[in-house]
């Protein structure tokens, strides 16, 4: 097929445009439901507006993916994230978890400073919930010793497999989380 044919369709025998660029219901046939009753069109477009999309201001899913959440949903945020980044595999035939932390960390380096930020991360949206300074402090903590020790070939990522420093973070998050009244 050469390009003219795809910007101007040639016309078929009976005179009509053929392929995608046809307009009118005469070119395309009925549409059936999953019955094998005939639909109108008329009845897919105001069904159809029920599911459109608004970016604008009104919307609360405008700007950030990650803005406007509950409370309780940035903690389950924070645990999905804690648990894919060090729990989300078994080794099989064995039963020793790790998660993307432990692949992402072969990758000499710079594996390890993705990892690092994203737990970093972590750290900041437990400060957003209100973590106190010393909780903070101990998470930081938590992610240097996993950060440096990581950087170690071979040595690390099985540091990094079997420390769980996310996993340990949500803990201890979760831990301060319950000790506070709710409100």
């Amino acid at each position: 097929m050469s390009d003219d044919d795809i910007l101007a369709p040639r016309r078929s025998r009976s005179g009509s445009r053929s392929g995608a660029a046809s307009s009118g219901a005469e070119g395309r046939g009925p549409i059936i439901d999953q019955d094998g009753r005939e639909i109108r069109p008329e009845t897919l477009e105001q069904g159809f507006r029920e599911f459109r999309f608004e970016f604008g201001k009104d919307n609360p899913f405008a700007g950030s993916p990650f803005g406007n959440l509950t409370r309780e949903q940035r903690i389950a945020r924070i645990e999905a994230i804690a648990k894919l980044l060090d729990v989300a595999f078994v080794l099989p035939g064995t039963n020793i978890r790790y998660g993307i932390d432990g692949l992402i960390g072969l990758i000499p380096i710079v594996g390890d400073i993705i990892t690092t930020a994203i737990s970093l991360w972590l750290v900041r949206e437990a400060r957003a919930l209100g973590a106190p300074w010393y909780l903070t402090a101990r998470m930081l903590g938590n992610v240097a010793v996993d950060g440096v020790v990581g950087i170690v070939p071979f040595a690390g990522d099985a540091f990094d497999v079997m420390f769980r420093a996310n996993m340990r973070n949500v803990r201890l998050l979760r831990r301060w989380l319950d000790k506070q009244p709710r409100t």
